[in-house]
């Protein structure tokens, strides 16, 4: 089934198909929602959906497709991305905007098909805008996807929402960021981070005897959100860290985690004390309840401020909640650990439970991270030197020629952590290093070829000067994005377009519903052409363009100033010199020179020569 059908066809489909079991139909309706206040601190505008914040969880089964029927009520276009969806020969469906769409305008509407029944996905994953940094004012889920049957037993299941959250609309703090002010590139620090829970396609409400800010008074926040556990179950918990920019450090007192997913990517049980989740992952966990109900215990969820130029004073950066066996019990809280116990989650030991081999290289594309102050003033990300500009024309409509198996060797060349997401893909990670700089193979090991099994994510973390290898292989037609998923690095150009397989992608450019062409005539974007939006190779008039790396070194204005300030140095050197070594009249040549001169006043007279002086009597 493709999302080029009409709603009406793919609800035929599904009752007449036996591989369908369904359509998932859900409206959307993207609104503003005022005075949310789910950290307790802070009243703010955000958006949601159906006048509602936060916008609801979604679950669905494999065996059906997703339909969500948006209409956009905000004052400025936006979009949906279903991120780690693949979106098998519908790219243009990816939400992604100036990549696959102009975005839907103010007042319009569009129906997003998630073609999950085709995709042979299931697992954890979520649903937000790209566009506009909306996603930071709140515009973002949890999706939940089903199989037939899981991998591994449990008992029953929660979602746990991670994120940061700020006080300051996105928009404001972008002026903020992007500006000759900060030239060094100070990303917005949150004033808070956030931690709810979902289940069924519902969130827990606050616990019982909290009083939460009226709007958001249907879910539990932090240290009024609880999970109910009963004795000797077990529990999968599917943690999502939802945030713009903050790494969480997640671990519960008293109870032990084992790893059984990635990205969506079922793994054999490993066991772990803490998840290290950084921006955009995700990770599923059992977790076996205590056999007695003596005590409830502590959920943590600290932000790694390692990544925050400053904290400020008022900033609690670790939030906590909490696991109920009997609330009529004490919480037992163990405290925090120490900053030394935190630790990265170690993915390539992750074993899939489904084997892929690890295919043979075809073509290898090196990307180096550096971020600087460029020509402009203010600071932007590079890859390669290059820092990435949305172009006018969305790449769907403009296809270019690629490759087929790629390796993506991503080199962090900056001083913080990236999250990096390729859209459309699960990225094989076959190789990391942990100084790419180095000739010591135990820090910059050879890339081991012929891998059983290698693990397979969409979000991969780099730490700085640390390199990993990336194996895609280009099998879905259409133009994907890759960029780091921290918003503000995104922002400021830390992205490339990768397309791939361009002679089977422009097969599929018909079934573009023409909605989307009327939705970028709408907004004044360019529908064919080059990035420019012109029917040319050559001229691309009008593509934004830069900031460009500041050219350093030496220029002709540059040379033509030194020149004239040694010039003037020579000189006063010079003069300098020739008084030190004679060059000026003795005392008594002065003296006479003023004498002559005072003379030849008395001689002149006053008033011009009038009034002369009487001559001496004889």
């Amino acid at each position: 089934m493709r999302s080029s059908l009409p709603i009406t066809s793919i609800l035929l489909a599904s009752v007449v198909s036996p591989v369908l079991a369904g359509v998932k139909e859900l409206w959307w309706n993207i609104t503003y929602v005022e005075n949310a206040n789910p950290d307790g601190l802070f009243e703010r505008r955000v958006i949601g959906v159906n006048n509602t914040w936060p916008p609801p969880p979604v679950d669905v089964n494999q065996t059906d497709s997703l339909v969500v029927h948006v209409t956009n009520s905000l004052e400025q276009a936006t979009t949906l991305h279903h991120h780690g969806m693949f979106f098998n020969r519908t790219s243009w469906m990816d939400g992604a905007q100036g990549v696959t769409e102009c975005g839907i305008p103010p007042g319009a509407q569009f129906d997003y098909v998630v073609p999950i029944n085709t995709s042979d996905q299931w697992g954890t994953y979520w649903v937000h805008a790209h566009a506009s940094g909306q996603y930071v004012d709140g515009l973002r889920a949890p999706v939940v996807i089903h199989p037939p049957t899981e991998v591994h037993s449990y008992d029953e299941e929660f979602t746990v929402i991670l994120g940061d959250w700020y006080h300051d609309e996105h928009n404001v703090l972008l002026k903020q960021f992007i500006s000759i002010a900060n030239p060094g590139g100070a990303e917005p620090v949150p004033d808070s981070a956030l931690i709810y829970f979902a289940q069924n396609a519902s969130y827990l409400g606050p616990k019982a005897g909290t009083s939460p800010s009226p709007v958001t008074s249907a879910v539990g926040f932090n240290e009024n959100a609880t999970l109910p556990f009963e004795p000797g179950k077990t529990y999968r918990l599917r943690i999502v860290n939802t945030s713009a920019f903050a790494m969480f450090f997640f671990w519960i007192d008293g109870h032990e985690m084992r790893i059984i997913e990635v990205d969506g990517t079922d793994v054999e049980e490993s066991p772990i004390d803490l998840i290290t989740i950084t921006v955009a992952q995700r990770y599923s966990v059992l977790v076996t309840a205590r056999n007695d109900t003596s005590a409830n215990w502590a959920i943590h969820a600290n932000m790694d401020v390692d990544m925050f130029d400053t904290i400020p004073p008022a900033l609690n950066p670790n939030v906590t909640s909490s696991i109920t066996y009997n609330a009529s019990e004490p919480l037992t809280d163990l405290g925090f650990v120490d900053a030394d116990a935190y630790h990265d989650v170690n993915d390539t030991a992750l074993v899939p439970t489904i084997v892929v081999p690890q295919p043979a290289v075809t073509k290898t594309i090196e990307l180096e991270v550096s971020f600087d102050t460029m020509d402009d003033g203010t600071n932007h990300a590079m890859f390669n030197l290059v820092t990435y500009n949305s172009p006018l024309t969305p790449a769907i409509f403009s296809l270019a020629v690629y490759g087929d198996v790629v390796d993506l060797v991503v080199k962090n060349g900056d001083a913080g952590k990236h999250p990096f997401h390729l859209h459309g893909h699960k990225v094989m990670i076959v190789g990391r290093a942990e100084d790419y700089t180095s000739d010591d193979p135990a820090l910059n090991p050879p890339l081991v070829e012929g891998q059983a099994n290698p693990i397979r994510r969409d979000t991969v973390q780099i730490p700085s000067m640390h390199s990993a290898t990336l194996r895609v292989v280009a099998d879905n037609p259409g133009v994907w994005f890759f960029h780091c998923h921290i918003e503000w690095h995104l922002e400021v150009g830390l992205a490339v377009q990768l397309v791939e397989a361009p002679i089977e992608a422009q097969q599929y450019v018909a079934n573009v519903p023409p909605t989307m062409y009327d939705h970028c005539k709408a907004l004044g974007k360019p529908i064919s052409g080059n990035a420019a939006g012109h029917a040319s190779v050559t001229d691309l008039t009008g593509l934004p363009l830069g900031p460009y790396p500041q050219n350093l070194g030496w220029h002709s204005k540059g040379i033509g100033a030194m020149a004239g300030c040694v010039l003037a140095a020579v000189l006063g050197m010079i003069s300098v010199a020739w008084y030190s070594l004679g060059g000026h009249i003795s005392e008594e040549e002065i003296e006479k020179e003023v004498r002559d001169k005072l003379e030849a006043k008395e001689r002149r007279g006053k008033l011009f020569g009038l009034l002369k002086p009487k001559a001496p009597e004889s």
